[in-house]
């Protein structure tokens, strides 16, 4: 439902009063590699929190993410679970700093805080030290929705969170927040897209032991199934390996009448003329003319440690690059930008107010070319996958990159009873499969008019005493 969108409304204040963080382990049903790392199992953390308004009224509101390691922290001196207990540590720390503040402020200002004040907590690496920060504002925006009987988009486009004000980074014009956010329209679908690993089968002949699951291993049958036409493709470095599979894919995707595709190189490229020199293999290989010619942009080639010191130079005439895993810091953007990179990336696991900020600078600096992507870190149904789907859809974003219906299937290690709820508060989301709901993915595109409920883009909450506490 779209409600009329007034003049200017003051932003409430609330305080977080209660916090309690939990977690699912989950099992790949398909192992994920994404640059120098392989997904097989991670835990979701999930996070419930009670807020308080001035009037004394609280409400409860949730969030959820996986902890995956070796994206946020890719030291190979750090284990796994090292790096998932990074992930648990901002955690703990984003909500016992959250706890502290007794001045009820804004949602915005709050998070903003409370982020600061993590990343001093947990310094070294800002990615990991803001994944707490970021479940903690998911949740209590969640929590405000519902004590106030609103939606996720009419708290955003009325601008109830607070953006503006001494929080808001110097680079925005605070005067131009509120119209912005007004102007920002959801749609009722979005686009898939899906991600090929650089372990996924391609075509039925690849799969060397079927799962027989119900579900699709290989692009062919992915395709077959949901009727994708965007991809994301990920690179190795490695270019001759790079070329042979790019061929493999272009020869499937090539079947289609029209698809368009990004390439992720995870960090794993040394040097700009290393890219060059797969840039130019693939420019000169005529089995890959079509695919060359469907490349939307390339997504974080470089390591975040050389990524600020690395000019695209001539590059950037040729394709749009992103910036992800680099995207660490208010300004990293704007440092990228001098580089040649024109693109960002919306992740939840990184904040939806950074997003927010994103959309507000690029809608309003009167800087033709530059773009935000949603970019996926296998959101998995329910909580994690509505909320990442309600915000890119509001930034007006018409794909979003989508892997963990793929990777594991359905609402792994809920009760019946949390998914039939789930099921039920968003019939157009997700369809019944043989152990629960699953992620509908119709004609490439996935039904999302349902993420209007009251609350941060849930009718449902999780089965929290069916979860381990938090370890």
């Amino acid at each position: 439902m779209d409600r009329s969108i007034g003049g200017p409304v003051e932003a409430p204040r609330v305080r977080i009063v209660e916090i309690d963080a939990f977690e699912r382990d989950i099992r790949l049903r398909l192992p994920f590699r994404f640059g120098a790392a392989t997904l097989e199992q991670a835990p979701q953390a999930f996070l419930r929190v009670r807020i308080e308004d001035e009037q004394g009224k609280t409400a409860i509101g949730a969030a959820a993410e996986m902890m995956v390691p070796k994206w946020f922290d890719k030291n190979p001196a750090l284990t796994p679970a090292q790096n998932v207990d990074q992930l648990r540590a901002s955690i703990r720390l984003a909500g016992a700093a959250s706890l502290e503040a007794s001045t009820p402020t804004t949602l915005f200002a709050a998070a903003r805080l409370n982020e600061l004040e993590t990343v001093r907590r947990l310094p070294g690496n800002p990615l990991a030290a803001g994944f707490g920060p970021s479940l903690v504002a998911r949740a209590a925006l969640d929590a405000y929705c519902r004590l106030a009987g609103i939606s996720f988009f009419d708290a955003v486009r009325r601008n109830l969170i607070g953006i503006g004000g001494p929080m808001l980074p110097g680079d925005i014009d605070a005067d131009a927040a509120s119209p912005t956010l007004a102007d920002l329209r959801p749609a009722g679908s979005i686009a898939a897209r899906h991600t090929i690993g650089l372990l996924d089968p391609i075509t039925e002949g690849d799969v060397a032991h079927p799962l027989d699951d119900g579900l699709p291993e290989s692009l062919e049958a992915v395709i077959t199934r949901y009727g994708n036409r965007w991809f994301k493709i990920k690179l190795s470095g490695a270019i001759d390996a790079d070329i042979d599979r790019l061929a493999q894919i272009a020869a499937v995707l090539d079947r289609l009448p029209d698809y368009r595709v990004t390439v992720d190189g995870n960090e794993q490229f040394g040097a700009a003329e290393q890219l060059g020199a797969l840039l130019a293999r693939i420019d000169e290989t005529p089995r890959l003319k079509r695919l060359r010619a469907a490349i939307a942009f390339v997504e974080q080639p470089f390591s975040r440690e050389i990524t600020m010191e690395t000019p695209l130079g001539d590059l950037a005439a040729q394709l749009p690059f992103l910036i992800d895993e680099s995207d660490d810091a208010d300004d990293a953007f704007a440092r990228a930008r001098r580089l040649g990179y024109t693109g960002v990336s919306s992740k939840t696991c990184k904040g939806i107010y950074r997003s927010l900020m994103k959309a507000i600078r690029i809608r309003t600096g009167g800087v033709l070319g530059l773009f935000l992507s949603g970019e996926d870190l296998t959101c998995q149904a329910g909580l994690a996958v509505q909320q990442d789907l309600a915000l890119v859809s509001l930034l007006g974003l018409s794909h979003v990159e989508r892997n963990g219906h793929h990777y594991v299937a359905g609402m792994q290690g809920a009760p019946q009873a949390e998914k039939a709820r789930f099921a039920a508060a968003h019939p157009d989301l997700y369809q019944q499969g043989a152990g629960g709901p699953l992620l509908s993915i119709r004609g490439g595109r996935i039904g999302i008019g349902s993420l209007t409920a009251i609350g941060y883009a849930s009718g449902a909450l999780p089965d929290f005493e069916a979860m381990e506490r938090l370890s």
